[in-house]
């Protein structure tokens, strides 16, 4: 559906520095007319070109790469698909998006940017005319009128089964207007909204009817250079949102919601060339590392977004080039002067909207006119003073450059630790929502075997183009271990033997990571009896679980577990490519109890009271259902179990040191998701050994990092029981 790529007119950095002066020349004499337009509009420094250049490579060596960019949409477009299709499943009509820098690709690790995530609810009915009305919908109809802010909107109520106002108050969210007539609250809409805790999540509605606002923005596009006639024939019939949103001066500010139109910004950040995407960059560079220090965070990305749209509109194309980046960011600062002393910045699209309402007071609007004046007055110098992803020491001379390589990331390294961060982010939504959509089903066998295979088609079903059947598909092979694992255990539980067939069906999963699915295949062969099997798969886990794997768990975050030096760390000496360096903790269901050691029973029962359930949040609810533990730990733990069964006392003694060793040496704890889980493997080791007091030991240890819904609190229970003889 979205055109992700960009325009790349600048050649491989090499070839870029040694004939970019001829290069200069090619482009100003056939594009002369607009150059001489751009030097009749204001004076352009002759440096300002080489300056250019070391902006364009300082931003690809930030990270701000064409890769970069493209996978940054990718990885976010794929991720909306899985959302979407897991809100279906839990039979919600919601759809997903991602909008802002970080699935613009229009970003830097330095900037930090937010991911913004919008579920848009398609069971009401957004009217704009009464013939716009639905029966048996949950009908609201878009009120403006001259006392109501531009851009804002009144949902008056209207009855699902006719055609009528509701004229009573007969939900939590409806409020009456002086007028009498009901509306539906925004402010209440977002005090009751029950979602999954996320970043930056907006809870909106879809409105799918043409509105004279676009129209008219359409209209006034026409003929121009930029937007392209394709991009404003998809923005007519692209839906926009209604965010719960007030204007801060308005009367019924909690009442209001505010027209956003995401789609159609998103569809205009996609179209941009790189020289755009990265001009977009530098002034946000400038916004959060100069326009701080004098109007702290008034001023936003949005804010710059709508600068880059009115400058690209005003200018012609020829002018978006590599060595004319600083000129056009020139231009972008002229016309964000402008709009400073007229004291008013238009929305790009919908007119009559101040952006700098509620942002940006006059006072403030005053000091960044005077730091504008200066900025513009010293031909941008203090660019050099951008200290975010250390823009200032990239843009000295080349002699500097080396000083800059000490002890950061940055060009191909950096590129490849963001794509790794990007997927390490990709699996864990993918993984916590497989994991939901797990337990919101804790039926009988065959009704659970029934649901996944629900999962599946739904999955296939939805593989309507290429990034969808990417996240189908990897959505499906995940279902498919599952169901394996539970057609087993179901197995398991009426003896009946594990055959060949079986096995091999449960291999076909094996490339979903580099240990958790081989883990659990073992864990299968260990509960049936096929210990020599479970043996030549776990040997298989520890020659591919190396010491740069990574990882994943669906509820639980580390601190600096996200750092790109982490995955940095991960590309060194990582010879193999092809294979995915993560890992997912390993989980089992109650319908897996069968193919599941004994010991990790417990972890699906991990309270001791009814107080300790009620202290667990959503997440903890959902994966306190299961059993989860981290895969290496889990791995040496099987080893001890499967060796202590052929009687290879050695190797299993050697299993056990490997356990103790991982848990004392394991560098900043960034591998270990469940820690309290793994001291109790450790424990049940000793436990097993028969040194109780040494067990008790680990468990105590187990109950120190986490003292309620832990089974520690079993163990130790039993361990004392055994002591006490």
């Amino acid at each position: 559906m979205w055109n992700l790529s960009v325009d790349m007119e600048a050649a491989p950095r090499e070839s870029r520095m040694q004939n970019k002066e001829s290069d200069i020349g090619v482009r100003r004499a056939s594009n002369k007319k607009h150059h001489q337009n751009l030097q009749s509009i204001m004076q352009i420094p002759e440096h300002f070109a080489e300056l250019s250049f070391r902006m364009f490579d300082a931003l690809d060596d930030s990270g701000a790469g064409k890769e970069t960019v493209l996978e940054r949409r990718r990885t976010f477009l794929r991720r909306e698909h899985i959302e979407k299709i897991a809100f279906q499943l839990q039979g919600n009509n919601i759809e997903c998006f991602h909008f802002g820098s970080q699935s613009e690709g229009t970003t830097t690790p330095g900037l930090q940017s937010d991911i913004d995530f919008l579920l848009s609810y398609n069971k009401c009915n957004i009217m704009t005319v009464w013939e716009d009305w639905r029966t048996g919908m949950y009908n609201l109809l878009m009120l403006h009128d001259n006392t109501t802010p531009p851009q804002q909107y009144l949902l008056q109520v209207i009855q699902d089964y006719t055609p009528e106002p509701v004229t009573s108050l007969t939900d939590d969210c409806f409020v009456r207007k002086d007028s009498g007539q009901i509306l539906f609250s925004a402010e209440r809409w977002k005090n009751n909204i029950a979602y999954d805790t996320r970043d930056q999540v907006s809870c909106t509605f879809h409105v799918r009817k043409p509105l004279p606002e676009i129209q008219h923005w359409i209209d006034r596009c026409r003929g121009k250079h930029w937007p392209p006639v394709q991009l404003l024939e998809a923005a007519r019939i692209a839906p926009c949102f209604l965010v719960p949103a007030g204007h801060p001066d308005s009367d019924y500010k909690r009442e209001e919601w505010r027209l956003s139109p995401d789609l159609i910004e998103r569809m205009l950040t996609f179209s941009f060339n790189m020289t755009q995407i990265k001009c977009y960059i530098v002034l946000k560079l400038i916004k959060k590392s100069l326009f701080a220090y004098i109007v702290g965070d008034a001023i936003t990305s949005f804010h710059c977004k709508t600068i880059m749209f009115f400058t690209m509109e005003r200018t012609h194309p020829s002018l978006w080039c590599q060595h004319n980046l600083m000129s056009v960011l020139l231009l972008c600062l002229h016309l964000l002067r402008r709009w400073l002393r007229l004291g008013r910045l238009p929305h790009y699209i919908i007119e009559g909207v101040n952006l700098f309402d509620g942002k940006l007071s006059k006072l403030l609007q005053k000091r960044l006119l005077v730091y504008i004046d200066s900025l513009i007055s010293n031909n941008l110098q203090d660019v050099f003073c951008i200290g975010i992803d250390n823009i200032s020491c990239r843009l000295q001379s080349c002699s500097m450059r080396p000083i800059v390589q000490t002890g950061e990331l940055r060009g191909v390294c950096l590129r490849n630790s963001i794509r790794l961060l990007l997927k390490f982010e990709c699996l864990e939504r993918l993984i916590h929502v497989l994991i939901y959509l797990k337990h919101q089903q804790s039926s009988s066998h065959n009704t659970f075997m029934q649901h996944l295979k629900y999962l599946i088609r739904t999955f296939f079903e939805n593989s309507t183009n290429g990034t969808s059947k990417t996240a189908a598909l990897e959505c499906i092979k995940h279902v498919y271990t599952l169901q394996i694992s539970v057609q087993t255990s179901y197995f398991l539980r009426l003896r009946n033997v594990l055959d060949g067939e079986k096995i091999r069906r449960a291999q076909y999963s094996f490339n979903s990571d580099v240990a958790s699915s081989r883990l659990k295949f073992a864990s299968m062969l260990y509960c049936s009896g096929h210990l020599q099997a479970a043996v030549r798969v776990l040997e298989d886990v520890e020659r591919r679980y190396h010491s740069k794997v990574k990882a994943v768990c669906a509820f639980r975050r580390l601190v600096g577990d996200r750092d790109l030096k982490v995955f940095a760390d991960m590309l060194l000496g990582n010879t193999d490519s092809s294979e995915m360096p993560f890992t997912f903790c390993v989980n089992f269901s109650r319908q897996e109890l069968h193919c599941t050691p004994f010991i990790l029973l417990f972890e699906m029962n991990r309270n001791i009271t009814e107080e300790e359930v009620a202290q667990r949040d959503f997440s903890e609810n959902i994966c306190m259902d299961s059993a989860e533990v981290d895969a290496r730990p889990f791995l040496y733990y099987l080893q001890y179990l499967t060796y202590g069964g052929l009687g290879e006392r050695d190797k299993k003694l050697h299993a056990l040191r490997n356990l103790v060793s991982n848990m004392r040496y394991n560098r900043h704890q960034i591998n270990f998701y469940h820690l309290e889980t793994a001291v109790n493997l450790l424990g049940h080791c000793y436990e097993m050994e028969g040194d109780y007091e040494r067990a008790l030991n680990f468990y105590e240890l187990s109950l120190s990092i986490c003292d309620t819904n832990n089974a520690a609190n079993w163990h130790a229970r039993r361990v004392l029981r055994l002591i006490s003889g």
